[in-house]
């Protein structure tokens, strides 16, 4: 095992902080802990397992987080759950055999669509409305989940804003919307991280070193989302939406 510097492993904490912190929440969190593990010189395949790892630590502990709180809809949340660990799974499998690229242009419009319905209804998630699932609604959001999972695992980029809109559609408020979403944003990590450890992947050094910072950072960011409300977690999903459309047209154009 490599001996890393003082300088890596500070770089490493700091920047899994302030990743989890955000990533509890909303997600995103990948926005700024991808670039700092390429940063690292990591081969990119390895990149990606490597930032599993350090997720999965990041929203088990914001599930736990989020479920001490009560901020979770346990039933409905655990029977989603496999559907999302067995889509990441397929999707990290799939994307072995065909190039995900083509997924951008139509990720930028969905978020795009998503960050302008959730502006528009200033109201929206203010308070839950959810009241139960009829078996339409019960279908529907069983496919939508294991599409996301898929999603996740093939791509992943918006996956965390994918699920919250998901359940702000049911009816939930921002706060238990953001709950469930970080239950299934887990199992699909969970997944796609076992299917990059199975490829050999994955750099358990740097991982776990991230992943320590992200649980630090998953305690403070879901407290500080729990305490506050919707009124911090409106915005904050409004901006991290944001930038996920932002950095997702800025590579298009540099292709």
């Amino acid at each position: 095992m490599e001996s890393l510097s003082p300088e890596i492993i500070v770089f490493l904490l700091v920047v899994g902080f302030i990743a989890a912190f955000i990533d509890s929440v909303v997600g995103g969190g990948g926005l700024i802990s991808l670039p700092a593990l390429m940063f690292t010189g990591l081969p990119p395949s390895v990149v990606l397992g490597t930032n599993k790892l350090a997720s999965t630590m990041c929203s088990l502990t914001s599930t736990l987080s989020f479920l001490r709180s009560g901020k979770i809809e346990r039933k409905l949340a655990a029977w989603l759950f496999p559907l999302s660990f067995i889509g990441s799974s397929l999707g990290a499998y799939t994307v072995r055999h065909i190039p995900p690229e083509f997924l951008k242009p139509l990720v930028v419009v969905l978020l795009i669509l998503v960050a302008i319905y959730t502006v528009c209804k200033k109201d929206w998630g203010s308070e839950s409305t959810y009241t139960g699932l009829t078996r339409k609604t019960a279908v529907i959001i069983a496919l939508v989940t294991f599409s996301i999972g898929f999603y996740d695992g093939f791509f992943g980029p918006g996956t965390g804003s994918f699920f919250i809109f998901a359940f702000l559609m049911l009816g939930f408020d921002f706060i238990v919307a953001a709950g469930n979403a970080k239950v299934l944003n887990f199992a699909s990590n969970v997944a796609a991280a076992i299917t990059f450890v199975l490829l050999d992947s994955v750099n358990f050094q740097y991982g776990l070193i991230m992943g320590v910072a992200m649980i630090a950072g998953a305690i403070a960011g879901s407290r500080l989302a729990i305490k506050s409300g919707t009124a911090y977690v409106r915005p904050l999903f409004i901006g991290v939406t944001g930038l996920l459309i932002g950095k997702q047209i800025w590579d298009l154009v540099l292709k």
